[in-house]
């Protein structure tokens, strides 16, 4: 993995909150605008989704893939690909959550590699769309609830 993309955005809410609603796979497709379903395969003792299989239509990155993930308390979740797509060959990102002033600070972090060649700037435009996408709908669906 190359190059990573990264934003953030602060939520009006505390981190477990947050988290809570990150974990919620199945409700994506309400909020993530490029994630057209989200399938729990497993999770972890903590009951949090250990293996999640995705359907993603981000333009000119869509694909059907697995992730796994790592979580780290209401601070972080780690991702990366269990099994890659058509597209997708790797794929790691994480959610960083730490408290600030008027709620969370929300840090998203993308790389994606794929099987087919891409202009880097075009990977990296389709990765902040990802990202900004998610924050901004992950904020929306927080302080709404």
């Amino acid at each position: 993995m190359a190059d990573r993309t990264t934003s953030s955005i602060t939520i009006g809410a505390d981190r477990s909150t947050i988290m809570t609603v990150i974990a919620d796979f199945g409700a994506y497709p309400e909020w993530a605008g490029q994630v057209k379903s989200a399938q729990v395969l497993s999770t972890g003792p903590d009951g949090r989704p250990e293996r999640v299989r995705f359907v993603l239509d981000a333009g000119v990155i869509s694909d059907e893939y697995s992730l796994a993930y790592t979580w780290h308390g209401d601070e972080s979740v780690d991702w990366t690909v269990a099994e890659g797509g058509k597209m997708v060959s790797g794929l790691t990102g994480s959610y960083r959550l730490a408290e600030s002033a008027g709620g969370t600070e929300v840090t998203y972090e993308l790389a994606v590699d794929l099987k087919v060649p891409m202009i880097g700037m075009i990977k990296r435009k389709a990765e902040k769309v990802i990202i900004d996408t998610a924050l901004k709908g992950l904020k929306k669906r927080v302080e709404s609830a």
